[in-house]
């Protein structure tokens, strides 16, 4: 069953057609990896995912219910995250402090409790960051303020953060984006792991094909402006068009 449904999606810069007819769909459930050279068109339909953009035609559909026209905290509040090339945190803060703020209406601090978040009191806050933490193993960071964090820490952090809000659709952003190898295979690891455990349908933009191969379950590769191949890993990585456009230096 598709989550994320894009149909005949258009999107034009004066002159310039950033997106021609794009169709792709995410299953759910699945690590879904979007790929393609600078000016393929990625980072254009990931802003009409989130509400940034609106399409001059074509429609994109989440769990069945139209995104277009929406604002991006509106989408937010729809079940969909999106973790970004730079993590997004509050760097005064604490680890804790960060992972309570999405159960909070308001970045105080006070338990001023918004009904669309799945808490009832101050105790399920406190308990549910217990399990963020735990889930993306940072409790014995819990006191550390966020800005001395790694970069790989930071994603976690991140992580955690989005996690919080319980989404179905978890949207990333170039997830490894200047990090270390190791770094790099602690977020492979952390997303699979993630993904195992909580079923959550991920969505991935990535230009590293190490993490694209160790985690997509199906990938898209665009062009142009356009999907040329949507298929599984194993049959992507021997696609003519594929391997002579966009793998050819892969590993």
């Amino acid at each position: 069953m598709s989550i994320l449904e894009v149909q005949n999606v258009n999107k034009s810069f004066g002159g310039l057609k950033a997106l021609q007819n794009v169709n792709l769909s995410v299953e759910e459930g699945t690590i879904h990896a979007i790929i393609g050279p600078n000016g393929a068109g990625k980072s254009t339909l990931l802003n009409c995912f989130i509400g940034k953009l609106i399409p001059d035609t074509g429609t994109v559909n989440f769990d069945g219910h139209s995104l277009l026209g929406m604002k991006p905290h509106e989408i937010n509040q729809t079940g969909v995250s999106r973790v970004f090339q730079t993590p997004e945190i509050f760097s005064d803060l604490t680890v804790y402090e960060n992972i309570m703020i999405p159960c909070f209406a308001k970045r105080d601090g006070s338990f001023c409790l918004n009904p669309l978040k799945r808490v009832k009191s101050e105790a399920d806050i406190h308990e549910k960051a217990e399990h963020m933490m735990e889930d993306v193993s940072m409790a014995d960071k819990r006191h550390m303020i966020a800005s001395s964090l790694s970069r790989g820490d930071k994603r976690r952090l991140e992580m955690a953060m989005c996690l919080a809000q319980d989404p179905q659709l978890l949207l990333l952003d170039e997830p490894t984006a200047g990090m270390a190898r190791a770094d790099t295979n602690n977020t492979i690891e952390l997303l699979a792991e993630i993904q195992n455990k909580r079923h959550i349908t991920m969505a991935v933009i990535e230009h590293d094909m190490h993490v694209v191969f160790s985690l997509a379950q199906k990938i898209s590769v665009l062009a142009q402006g356009t999907v040329i191949v949507e298929d599984l890993p194993e049959n992507i990585k021997g696609h003519p068009k594929v391997q002579e456009a966009y793998l050819g230096g892969a590993h």
